[in-house]
């Protein structure tokens, strides 16, 4: 089963639990040597997956299948234990996920950032305006009917993010009250297409950005802030959660991400000559807005060859 199959048929398992209320086990997807990683959407569009798991799979004989959702469904179904390990992007979240005993081992693994992006015409004249200017730019000539807002709108990373940003200039947003913001409950690549057919504005990760600006009639409007920064963080599921959780096969997945080859390969994969995301393993700080205990760089350090970023 080729991997656009493998995530296929977890994502409709997935779908058909969400959509008839009931937790749906994964046991029939926990082979021997078979890990199931929970991940974002924006990671999975941008081709990175596709890009780093065969060197790792083809290394340790262990073979990942992906479940790509939303970060909020990504730490549900890592409480649920129905996943191995987690590839996500909300920092408090991910945190408290660890803090309640669901997830142990979290390290920051690379970073990229957020954009805004929108029609070339810009009604709402953000182009080049700090993230606070922008988005009071885009409440105003929402409510003058100038424009539209796209927002996932389902309590993924990016729509965690963007409320976030709104709440700069104490706005919180609802869809459909005044007619100009609206949420898609997508994934960052449909929510996309959805904005672009509607001439609409979005906020949306530069790695899924650079992997599908081709295909869309938006511009790049406002980047490059220290807020805007998108830290991702590994977390290994507790086994105690379930007892079908393959934590040591999982333990040598994230062994890889921050070991020096899956590091360097995380900084390699580029499109077009433009580099997706940036390796981060090894930081103590708040360096790229992701941080890594002293405690658990020294953990990964003994799996992942003494390597520090």
């Amino acid at each position: 089963m080729n991997k656009r199959n493998k995530i296929l048929s977890i994502v409709f398992i997935a779908t058909i639990s969400t959509l008839i209320g009931i937790s749906t086990s994964f046991d029939i997807l926990h082979s021997k040597n078979r890990i199931i990683l929970a991940t974002t959407t924006s990671t999975y569009d941008s081709g990175l997956l596709d890009y780093i798991l065969p060197p790792f799979e083809e290394k340790s004989g262990i073979s990942v299948d992906i479940l790509s959702v939303g970060t909020g469904h990504a730490l549900e179904a890592g409480r649920r234990g129905d996943v191995d390990v987690l590839l996500v992007h909300s920092r408090t979240r991910e945190d408290e996920f660890v803090s309640k005993g669901y997830g142990i081992h979290r390290a920051c693994i690379m970073y990229n950032d957020f954009i805004i992006i929108g029609p070339s015409n810009d009604p709402a004249s953000i182009q080049g305006e700090n993230v606070s200017v922008a988005l009071m730019n885009l409440k105003n000539a929402g409510e003058l009917g100038l424009i539209k807002f796209y927002s996932r709108g389902d309590g993924s990373g990016t729509h965690s993010k963007e409320l976030s940003l709104w709440g700069l200039i104490n706005y919180s947003p609802n869809s459909g009250i005044g007619g100009w913001y609206y949420e898609t409950g997508a994934g960052m690549g449909n929510t996309l297409i959805v904005a672009n057919e509607n001439k609409g504005y979005t906020l949306i990760d530069r790695g899924t950005w650079l992997s599908t600006k081709d295909s869309v009639s938006f511009i790049l409007l406002v980047e490059g802030e220290e807020i805007l920064l998108n830290p991702y963080g590994a977390i290994l599921v507790n086994p105690e959660i379930n007892l079908s959780v393959k934590y040591d096969l999982a333990l040598e997945f994230v062994a890889f991400l921050t070991s020096k080859e899956g590091q360097e390969l995380i900084g390699s994969y580029k499109l077009n000559n433009e580099t997706l995301f940036f390796p981060s393993f090894g930081h103590g700080n708040e360096t790229y807005g992701c941080s890594t205990t002293d405690t658990e760089i020294e953990f990964w350090r003994e799996y992942n060859g003494n390597y520090i970023g």
